[in-house]
């Protein structure tokens, strides 16, 4: 089975280990046969979660295109960061953009896709919304994943009480099991798939057992923020939207306490005028685990070529 390349690029902002840069991971996939690929699929993940969330969709979309999938920092093989609040969209973007830049210069990018998970789809809409942003070449096609300008107040304290929080695993299968219970919006999986999807979020401790792949110091920014502040920020990110020209696909998971109907009928309304597709007996968020979600991201993604 094909497995994907680890890499690292050196962004601006100081690691906790010292200095003024941080090293961020990606995961790149290629099965094209042709290493310049000019199609860069980017995927990125949700708040907690890292690259390799996206192994079974990226071996789909990477017998077409050069697929990235990095590790935000502060989560996966990237750095920690030496300030938590850094931990937000300004940094993110940033790093997103050496990201692009340093893809570009290895391979010349002609066709820019973005699958965003969550944060990851938030990080889209400013990389996609900023039209001052330096990209190599602007986003063609923007698929968000359970994520739009208006998040839920009571969903996002859901999260916010439990990210961060100590946690040990004697097992891969006891902290499967733990994983489980806190993402049951993920909807059902097989136990053989939810596997894969824990192990990479779990690193061995001395002594033995499992702790989670990321910094605790990211869930500082949400736990401070008041319901005021959420609600402020959502003219910020209706202006990016607002200002995306890619074509956007909105996928919701139909039972999500993050992204309401009314927040999907306002998209489809305004801005890029997303497409919805609504995911049955789906929470926050679809995995793309599934045959069905596999295929509505390969359709949107790869289905003009």
């Amino acid at each position: 089975m094909i497995e994907p390349t680890l890499n690292y690029v050196t962004c601006p902002g100081a690691a906790v280990h010292g200095g003024s840069e941080h090293r961020m991971a990606y995961w790149e996939w290629n099965q094209t046969g042709n290493p310049w690929h000019p199609h860069v699929i980017v995927c990125v993940h949700g708040l907690t979660r890292q690259g390799r969330d996206f192994d079974v969709l990226a071996r789909t979309l990477s017998q077409h295109a050069r697929v990235i999938c990095p590790d935000i920092a502060g989560r996966g093989y990237s750095d920690w960061l030496a300030q938590p609040m850094d931990y937000g969209l300004v940094q993110y973007t940033a790093d997103m953009l050496v990201l692009l830049h340093h893809v570009n210069a290895t391979a010349p990018v002609q066709v820019l896709d973005w699958f965003g998970t969550s944060m990851g789809g938030l990080i889209g809409m400013s990389v996609a919304g900023n039209p001052a942003l330096p990209l190599p070449v602007p986003v063609r096609k923007l698929l968000l994943n359970d994520v739009g300008p208006v998040l839920e107040w009571p969903a996002l304290q859901r999260i916010a009480s439990y990210v961060g929080k100590p946690a040990h695993f004697d097992t891969e299968q006891q902290a499967a099991a733990a994983l489980q219970v806190l993402s049951a919006g993920f909807g059902p999986h097989t136990t053989q798939a939810w596997l894969a999807l824990s192990r990479p979020m779990l690193r061995a401790v001395q002594g033995g057992g499992y702790r989670l792949h990321y910094d605790p110091a990211i869930a500082l920014p949400m736990q401070g923020m008041t319901q005021e502040q959420s609600e402020r920020g959502q003219a910020v990110l209706w202006g990016l939207y607002d200002a995306i020209r890619a074509q956007t696909l909105l996928v919701r998971g139909a039972q999500s306490d993050l992204v309401t109907q009314d927040t999907a009928r306002k998209m489809q309304e305004r801005g890029p005028f997303a497409q919805c597709i609504e995911l049955e007996s789906v929470g926050h968020a679809p995995t793309f685990v599934a045959d069905d979600q596999v295929a509505i991201a390969r359709n949107f993604l790869l289905g003009d070529e």
